[in-house]
C-alpha cells in the first residue's frame, strides 16, 4: 500500500511537511497545497517557498494546480518542471463556493464537455499528470460520464474522493460510485475520504482488496502517526506529538513575521489536532483564546500536562 498526504490549504505547506516527514516516516507522497495560475505568469512569494527543492529535501512532493484555463497550467506545470518535478496534480476537488463559483476545483465537474477540452489540451505536455476528483457536482450520477473523460486519458493516478461538490465534508463517501470507477478505470485508483483510524483503513481494504494507494487527509493531521498505526508501528505518543508541534512552530516563527500571524496558523492547525486529546475542549478553547505566544505555549504546555490521548479515533467526516 502506498500512503500519501492530502494538500490542505493553510496547513501543509513545506514546513509542516519537514517537521511531519522528520518525525513521521510513512508517508510515501506529499501533495502541495494548490497553485492558481495568476494572468502575470509568476508564483507567488508563498507558491515559491513552497516548492523550492531546497525546502522539500528527503521528501517526494507533487505539486497540485488548480484552474479551467489549460495554457496555465501547462505554463505552471513547465515553470514547475524547471524545478525539477516530473509530476503534477489537478485539483478536481475543492468543494469550496468561492472556488466553484469560479468553475474551478470540483466547479469544473458541472462542464464535463470543457473539462474534456481542457484535458486534451493539458495532456499533451511532456510531464506526469494525476487528478483528485470528485464523483460529481451535484449529483453521484456525473461520475459516469467523468469516468469516460479520465479514461481518455494516460492519468498517472486518478485520486476519488467519492463525494460531490454539494456534499462538502458531511455525508457518507459513496463507496458504491467509487467501486464503479475501480472497475471501469483505465488508470491506477486512490481512495481518499473518511479514513481515521486503522478501522477505518481495514473496512475499505476488506471492501476494495484491489486498491493499493490511499490519501490521507484530515485524519493525518489530527493524529500524524496515522500511517504508521495503520502499519502497525505502534501508537501516537504525547512526546512524539509534542516534539512535532515544537518543530512546526519553530519553522513558522523563523519565516512569518509577527506573533499574530504564527498563532494564526497554529490555531488552525489545533482545530484537527485537537481531536487527538481526550475531553480537549477546555484547554482547546484557552488555545483559540490566546493573543500573545507566552500565553498559547502555556495553553499547549498545560494541554501536553493534563490530558490523555485517546485510544482510538472514531470516523469523523474528511
Amino acid at each position: 500500500m502506498n500512503y500519501y498526504f492530502a494538500p490542505m490549504e493553510g496547513i501543509t505547506g513545506y514546513i509542516y511537511r519537514n517537521a511531519h516527514r522528520k518525525f513521521f516516516k510513512d508517508v510515501d507522497v506529499y501533495y502541495t497545497p494548490f497553485i492558481v495560475p495568476n494572468q502575470n505568469r509568476e508564483f507567488s512569494s508563498r507558491e515559491k517557498n513552497d516548492i523550492l527543492p531546497e525546502h522539500n529535501e528527503g521528501i517526494k512532493t507533487i505539486p497540485q494546480i488548480m484552474t479551467n484555463n489549460w495554457e496555465g497550467f501547462v505554463w505552471t506545470a513547465m515553470e514547475l518542471k524547471k524545478y525539477g518535478y516530473q509530476e503534477v496534480n489537478l485539483n478536481l476537488g475543492c468543494p469550496s463556493k468561492t472556488v466553484v463559483s469560479k468553475h474551478r476545483g470540483s466547479g469544473f465537474l458541472a462542464v464535463p464537455d470543457q473539462l474534456d477540452q481542457f484535458l486534451d489540451q493539458i495532456f499533451s505536455i511532456d510531464m506526469k499528470i494525476s487528478i483528485k476528483t470528485r464523483i460529481g457536482k451535484d449529483s453521484p450520477e456525473e461520475f459516469y460520464r467523468l469516468m469516460e473523460i479520465y479514461n481518455q486519458y494516460p492519468v498517472k493516478e486518478l485520486i476519488i474522493h467519492p463525494r460531490i461538490q454539494t456534499d462538502f465534508y458531511r455525508n457518507t463517501p459513496n463507496w458504491d460510485m467509487f467501486k464503479m470507477a475501480v472497475s471501469v478505470s483505465k488508470n491506477p485508483v486512490c481512495y481518499n475520504g473518511d479514513i481515521f483510524s486503522p478501522g477505518d483503513y481495514q473496512r475499505l481494504i476488506q471492501t476494495f482488496p484491489s486498491v493499493e494507494r490511499i490519501m490521507l487527509g484530515r485524519g493525518l493531521v489530527a493524529n500524524p502517526m496515522l500511517a504508521g498505526e495503520i502499519k502497525g508501528k505502534g501508537r501516537l505518543q504525547k512526546e512524539q506529538l509534542k516534539a512535532f508541534h515544537d518543530q512546526i512552530l519553530s519553522g513558522y516563527q523563523e519565516t512569518i513575521s509577527g506573533d499574530r500571524n504564527v498563532l494564526f496558523k497554529m490555531k488552525e492547525l489545533w482545530a484537527y489536532m485537537l481531536q487527538s486529546f481526550e475531553s480537549g475542549e477546555k484547554h482547546g478553547k484557552k488555545i483559540q483564546k490566546s493573543q500573545n505566544l507566552f500565553d498559547y505555549m502555556s495553553a499547549v504546555e498545560a494541554l501536553f500536562r493534563d490530558l490523555k490521548l485517546k485510544s482510538s479515533f472514531d470516523s469523523q467526516c474528511e
